[in-house]
């Protein structure tokens, strides 16, 4: 029997204005960021296939109504495309902000820790509709919202319990700075589901000790949305990062809050959402969160508001951004500040601003910062951020015609990622093969070398 064409996606196509080929590389573009590597092939030939009524599988549903979604602006299902019926329940933008936490960071460690639910985790796809920035009076109401959540457990929580936390989230962040977020994630998430999360369902004598736990648990969830985000797991990370900035948001915690909201924005830079990227860079500079933040803390805001301005094109703003976060990193060594910053140093701001004039097209300038970067790190401490910022540097060098210079820089960058576990540095090595492409025939010994060593690095880090 003739299958039956496939009008409804047929139509949402002609209304996004794609050809089919242009459908299929918006589809790959999707289906990279959510780990979907055997989608990575899906051609013209495809999209002309599911018009003619085959009906695609696996997460290829999800990964076209998210492509779709984000041409047209709405939140597509899969029944508006044609797909029959396809999952349940309310669209990324409410699921994200609008569910309990306590639910949410349950359900959500559960799937992380089951091997077979954690495989769909990690390819589902990235929810650009579930970046939009809540309102203004979402945030205002989350403390009075928490403030009336009523207590299921009998346990009163002592400042040893939020010290606990503390000291675990110090101790797996710098983990991750060494070795990237892909080890580790596992143990931090049984803590955060089975000790961490049931604490804000628990009793508190003050309101003092209430946000100071509500404080904790947020930056613990940050923590693990942001090694989602090094390991390349964006929609797992995503939702991680959301319901931190929620829990940080109950705490009334302005200053932790903006710091979740520029790991978002940083997210949706790296993955070319720049829209959605400023308006959350934007959202972390207001009045109560940069604005109370430490000297240290305000200068990573201010530069990541710096990258979202140049991933827009807007280079006044990028340049005069940057310049802000020079002037408050200049005046961070005088105060108290959390933790969760001291990395952030001038290595970390030569790698960010480099970044920035980079995406404004301005590799000298950023060559000079990224080489800044690597001169000032402490690298056995930050090794898979080292590894990192070689590999872009490398990158800035080949793209100036600066082959032999980039060559020897990649092979620093490999050296650096011995050990490393991290979905950036392994986009780093897929880049960086990449680049040598062109010269890889005709560029001698040193070139077939190094893609030799790519190759075998990239295993060992899969």
């Amino acid at each position: 029997m003739a299958r039956a064409r496939n009008t409804a996606l047929a139509s949402r196509l002609a209304e996004a204005g794609w050809s089919q080929a242009a459908a299929a590389a918006a589809f790959v573009r999707v289906a990279r960021e959510s780990g979907a590597s055997e989608l990575l092939g899906v051609s013209r030939s495809h999209i002309a296939m599911w018009i003619q009524g085959t009906r695609p599988s696996g997460q290829a549903p999800h990964i076209l109504c998210e492509t779709l979604s984000r041409k047209l602006g709405r939140r597509l299902t899969w029944e508006e495309l044609g797909l029959g019926d396809g999952p349940a329940g309310p669209a990324p933008s409410d699921t994200d902000w609008s569910v309990d936490p306590l639910t949410a960071l349950a359900e959500l460690g559960s799937d992380d820790l089951d091997m077979h639910r954690r495989k769909l985790l990690a390819t589902a796809a990235y929810s650009a509709a579930g970046l939009a920035v809540p309102t203004a009076t979402w945030w205002a109401d989350a403390p009075a919202a928490a403030q009336a959540r009523q207590a299921v457990t009998r346990k009163t929580v002592t400042t040893a319990d939020i010290e606990d936390l503390r000291t675990l989230t110090t101790f797996f962040s710098a983990r991750d700075q060494q070795r990237g977020g892909a080890t580790g994630r596992s143990a931090l998430v049984g803590h955060l589901r089975d000790e961490a999360a049931p604490l804000l369902s628990s009793r508190f004598t003050t309101e003092r000790l209430r946000r100071d736990t509500y404080s904790a648990v947020a930056e613990m969830t940050y923590l693990v949305g942001w090694m989602a985000f090094d390991a390349s797991e964006h929609r797992a990370a995503q939702r991680y990062l959301t319901l931190a900035a929620r829990i940080a948001a109950e705490a009334g915690d302005g200053p932790l809050t903006g710091h979740i909201l520029r790991a978002l924005a940083h997210q949706a830079v790296d993955l070319g959402h720049p829209r959605q990227a400023l308006e959350l860079a934007d959202a972390s500079m207001s009045p109560d969160r940069y604005g109370q933040a430490t000297a240290r803390e305000k200068a990573l805001l201010a530069v990541v508001h710096a990258r979202a301005l140049a991933a827009g094109g807007d280079r006044a703003g990028t340049l005069a951004a940057i310049n802000r976060a020079e002037r408050d990193l200049s005046r961070a060594d005088a105060e108290e500040e959390p933790g969760r910053v001291s990395f952030f140093q001038e290595a970390s701001l030569a790698h960010e601003t480099a970044c920035a004039l980079r995406d404004l097209g301005m590799p000298r300038d950023a060559e000079k910062h990224f080489q800044r970067s690597v001169a000032t790190r402490r690298r056995q401490l930050y090794a898979r951020t080292h590894s990192v910022t070689l590999g872009y540097l490398g990158a800035v060098q080949v793209q100036q015609g600066h082959v032999d210079e980039a060559c020897a820089t990649w092979s620093r960058a490999l050296d650096a990622m011995t050990g490393v576990q991290s979905g950036r540095a392994r986009d780093v090595i897929v880049r960086m093969r990449s680049d040598l492409s062109p010269v890889r025939g005709r560029g001698g010994r040193h070139i077939a070398e190094l893609d030799r060593r790519a190759r075998e690095t990239l295993r060992a880090i899969s």
